[in-house]
């Protein structure tokens, strides 16, 4: 189940990246929130904090020049961290608090990217995330289209 959440978590990030406008990696909301990049290096931290219940030590995600770069630092740990998960042991907590924690708070994030889309003025087209071609083993950025979209969309600008 925790790498089935890893694949979500990909999937969900993609689609709020998914053919961003030009500029969204640096589109500030204002009231000093994260711009889109900076989440993303967040969510690379907090996967590399993740990491460490494995492999010990500490982890910090210090800033990437592109969003292209941070999109493949952030994939690239999703899968990582999902190795651990099929071969290591956990440190000092439980799946279920490595669920709780870390990863549960880099889904919050991807809600996030999606919402500041939304506020760029590129909102992200809805869809029913059941019938989501999400796979446990796809964890890098290349994540297909929705399977089952919105038909009606009244917020879409």
């Amino acid at each position: 189940m925790l790498r089935q959440f890893l694949a979500a978590l990909a999937y969900r990030t993609q689609k709020a990246l998914r053919d961003a406008p030009p500029g969204f990696a640096e589109f500030s909301a204002g009231n000093k929130t994260r711009t889109p990049k900076d989440l993303l290096r967040h969510m690379s931290g907090v996967l590399g904090y993740a990491r460490t219940f494995f492999i010990g030590g500490s982890y910090h995600a210090n800033p990437l020049d592109t969003m292209a770069d941070e999109i493949t630092r952030f994939h690239a740990l999703l899968e990582d961290l999902a190795s651990h998960l099929d071969n290591g042991t956990l440190i000092g907590i439980t799946e279920e608090q490595l669920l709780q924690g870390p990863i549960s708070d880099a889904m919050t994030h991807a809600g996030q990217l999606a919402l500041l889309r939304r506020l760029a003025g590129a909102p992200v087209p809805p869809e029913n995330f059941v019938f989501a071609d999400v796979r446990n083993n796809r964890l890098g950025p290349d994540q297909p289209l929705p399977a089952a979209p919105d038909a009606v969309w009244p917020e879409q600008l």
